[in-house]
């Protein structure tokens, strides 16, 4: 397993990571269970989770399963991320109050003492910046985390936070969360681009295989038990799936074809492009099964398959121009 830093901090941190968005709950846990033990056993050290997975048991089944696995603390990461605790107006956002209160029930269900990352899950407009670095900050000096970070805020939003940071001596954002493969490109490659330069931001991204299209399981539709077809999911299939999904499953298609060119299957290739960004510091992968999460791993020991022509050709087929600051 390769490790890279965590932007500009000392954490070095697994390019494959695991994450528990939608799969984690208590009915799957003995298969998660088996997928965190293989993870863990081929050199994954950041596992992934947020309070508003499954209501915030998907925390409670992964701090379970760590607990069972009995690993070294120092070991692997874990994270959180706030904004969605509840209904309730002090359940939600990222108020002082919300933050402190995530913050131990994330501890309570992860069952440790500190949360290696801790992210802001989304931009809380109702909250000064300013109380929300602090705040942070304060976690960080009692020792509850270690990073800070962001997940899908606007560049101007996260430099804002970083010159809160500096102008009060505090500890600003570490790393960003976004969303990133190759149907969705353009804040990492664009609009990031100036967070990397100026701030060394890392990032832990998100849904590499574009919510499983990029793996080509939606060629022949929705499928009963897929994730389109969960209650709840109906926006993200409006994202990838609307008018233009014949021509998208054209494209899809012709990835394959370069799949079978150079000894890759669809996810495997999703999961390499990720990593080819040097801006990159850690892909996380989901899986709700293990041979799934098998198949992707592996990906992490392919990346030389994807040569300069072979990224340009992807290139032509996504219709996209990449960014020049993007290394092959």
């Amino acid at each position: 397993m390769e490790y890279r830093r965590l932007g500009n901090s000392g954490l070095m941190i697994s390019a494959l990571s695991y994450g528990s968005w939608i799969t984690f709950d208590a009915k799957t846990s003995e298969t998660q269970k088996r997928c965190m033990y293989a993870a863990y056993d081929a050199g994954v050290n950041f596992f992934d989770n947020a309070e508003v997975y499954s209501n915030g048991e998907s925390e409670a089944v992964m701090g379970q399963i760590i607990k069972d696995a009995g690993w070294d603390r120092d070991s692997y990461t874990v994270s959180s991320k706030v904004f969605w605790g509840g209904s309730k107006p002090t359940q939600r956002g990222l108020s002082r109050k919300h933050i402190v209160d995530a913050c131990h029930k994330a501890l309570k269900r992860l069952q440790v003492d500190y949360l290696d990352l801790y992210f802001c899950h989304r931009p809380d407009a109702n909250t000064p910046v300013e109380e929300t670095v602090r705040t942070m900050n304060d976690l960080i000096q009692q020792g509850k985390i270690l990073y800070w970070g962001t997940s899908e805020w606007p560049a101007d939003l996260i430099t804002q936070a970083h010159a809160v940071a500096k102008e009060n001596r505090l500890v600003g954002p570490t790393m960003e969360q976004p969303q990133y493969n190759m149907l969705n490109r353009d804040r990492m490659e664009k609009e990031y681009l100036r967070l990397f330069k100026h701030f060394g931001m890392g990032t832990t991204i998100w849904s590499p295989l574009a919510s499983g299209i990029l793996t080509g399981k939606y060629l022949n539709g929705i499928e009963e038990g897929s994730r389109f077809s969960k209650p709840g999911m109906e926006w993200l299939k409006d994202i990838y799936l609307g008018e233009n999904v014949e021509h998208l499953n054209q494209k899809i298609l012709k990835l394959k074809a370069v799949c079978d060119d150079i000894g890759l299957t669809l996810p495997q290739l999703g999961i390499c492009w990720c990593l080819a960004n040097p801006n990159v510091s850690t892909v996380i992968l989901g899986a709700s099964r293990l041979e799934q999460l098998t198949e992707t791993l592996k990906a992490e020991s392919l990346t030389a398959r994807l040569t300069k022509d072979v990224m340009t050709h992807i290139d032509q087929i996504l219709g996209n121009v990449p960014s020049p600051e993007r290394l092959f």
